[in-house]
């Protein structure tokens, strides 16, 4: 399994954040992720493809907000919680907050 590359939190950007956030499905992933702390690849509940799920998934991880980490032969996906305070305060939380239950 090829190494994924997360971006800086200095190279953040918060027009790139909003950007990835502005889909429906990324949205829904990312509550999910709220609600669960982690997830592993397969087992989102999306209705979408496995290949459309896997670019959304690229997405978010190139705009900063998820991070990816192998689990042997899967991979864990989870918001990058404390890196989006730190460099956005509150707008991760106001986003989650802001989605409500699925």
């Amino acid at each position: 399994m090829r190494a994924l590359q997360h971006p800086d939190v200095e190279d953040m950007r918060l027009a790139t954040v909003l950007s990835a956030l502005a889909d429906p499905v990324r949205l829904r992933i990312v509550a999910e992720l709220a609600r669960s702390g982690g997830i592993v690849c397969g087992q989102f509940d999306v209705p979408v493809s496995m290949s459309t799920l896997s670019h959304h998934l690229k997405v978010l991880r190139e705009a900063g907000v998820l991070r990816v980490t192998p689990q042997g032969s899967y991979r864990t996906h989870e918001l990058r919680r404390a890196e989006m305070e730190h460099r956005f305060p509150g707008v991760l939380d106001s986003i989650t907050r802001a989605i409500g239950p699925l």
